[in-house]
C-alpha cells in the first residue's frame, strides 16, 4: 500500500511539474510581451519608471517560478535533500521581489518595518541552516581517549570555526 502512494505522489509531483513548466512560459511570454509592448509605444525605446517596476515585478515572478520547479525537481524527485533549505530559498527570492517592486510612498511604515523583520529572520535562518551544515559531525566518544586533548583535534576546532559556509 505505501509503495503505491509513492507511486501515486510521484505521478502528482510529475504533473505539477509539467503545470508550472507551462505557466512559466505562458509568463515567459507575458514578459516579452509587455517589454515589447513598452519600447514599441510613444516615446520609442523609452520606459518610465512605472512600466520599469511592472516589468521588473514580472521578471522576478518568472525567477520565482523557475525557482519553485527546481524546488519540485530537488526536494520531492531526488532523495537526501533537505526541504528546508530550498523553502527558506525560495522565500528569501520572493521577499527581494517584494522589496524591488515595493512602492515606498504608498507603504506604510509599520509594513516596512515588517518586510525588514521577514528579511532579517530569513537571512538568519539561512545563515544558522549552512553553518550547521558545514558543522562536522559529533566526534566518536566509544574509544576511551580523550579527543579534546589531541592536538590534531584543536587544529580541526579552529579551522570549523574560522571557516564560514556559501551564502
Amino acid at each position: 500500500m505505501l509503495n503505491l502512494l509513492k507511486k501515486f505522489e510521484r505521478l502528482l509531483i510529475q504533473i505539477l511539474m509539467i503545470m508550472m513548466a507551462f505557466v512559466l512560459l505562458l509568463a515567459t511570454i507575458d514578459l516579452g510581451w509587455a517589454i515589447f509592448k513598452d519600447i514599441t509605444e510613444s516615446p520609442y525605446l523609452v520606459i518610465d519608471i512605472d512600466q520599469l517596476l511592472e516589468l521588473f515585478g514580472l521578471f522576478m515572478l518568472v525567477i520565482i517560478g523557475i525557482e519553485l520547479l527546481e524546488t519540485i525537481m530537488k526536494t520531492y524527485l531526488a532523495q537526501g535533500i533537505a526541504h528546508y533549505e530550498v523553502v527558506l530559498s525560495v522565500a528569501i527570492i520572493a521577499i527581494a521581489r517584494k522589496v524591488i517592486i515595493l512602492d515606498i510612498k504608498e507603504t506604510s511604515s509599520i509594513s516596512l518595518l515588517g518586510i525588514a523583520a521577514i528579511i532579517i529572520a530569513l537571512t538568519v535562518g539561512f545563515f544558522f541552516m549552512k553553518k550547521a551544515a558545514a558543522r562536522p559531525p559529533a566526534p566518536d566518544q566509544s574509544e576511551g581517549q580523550d579527543n579534546a586533548s589531541s592536538p590534531n583535534k584543536a587544529v580541526q576546532k579552529t579551522q570549523v570555526d574560522t571557516d564560514f559556509p556559501d551564502a
